[in-house]
């Protein structure tokens, strides 16, 4: 899954690109189409290149940088049987910065908080809720169902649980 973010210099509008489907100006409406919205794989890999682009343009605004351009093409590969989930970035930047200036940059790309978010672990907290259908979808020979929260407990909690009993 593959996703391109280019920020042009001067404060244009930022230009997204997912596999193919440009969703800026007159290509908007393809995203609403069915079967032309993109996947979320690619969403991530476009969360990813959007934050780690932002990000680097931030850091050498406050510094005072002209960077100009900045694109971030991350390449999203979802975890095998075996073998890790891999983002492979390719940043683009303009060749008048100097090496320390583009060494920076790549670090402080690194810092953006999606690509720490992937980078760290996660733990999950899920639950179901369970809401009450609206009276139209509902034929009218059914009751109000009451509402009702039920949590789905993770072993973290269960073990927690477990040791305060």
């Amino acid at each position: 899954m593959r996703a391109t973010v280019r920020r042009p210099a001067g404060g244009e509008a930022v230009e997204l690109r997912i596999e193919g489907i440009t969703p800026s100006g007159e290509d908007v409406a393809l995203v609403g189409r069915p079967g032309d919205e993109p996947s979320p794989e690619q969403l991530l890999a476009a969360s990813l290149a959007s934050c780690t682009a932002t990000t680097m343009e931030l850091y050498a605004r406050r510094k005072g940088w002209r960077v100009g351009e900045i694109e971030v093409d991350v390449d999203y590969t979802p975890a095998q049987r075996g073998s890790p989930t891999r983002c492979t970035l390719v940043v683009r930047l303009p060749e008048h910065l100097s090496p320390a200036q583009r060494e920076r940059l790549m670090q402080v790309g690194a810092t953006s908080r999606v690509h720490r978010a992937l980078e760290g672990e996660i733990v999950f907290d899920e639950r179901v809720e369970l809401t009450t259908a609206p009276k139209a979808a509902r034929s009218d020979h059914s009751p109000d169902p009451p509402r009702r929260r039920i949590a789905l407990l993770n072993g973290r909690r269960r073990a927690r649980r477990r040791s305060q009993g």
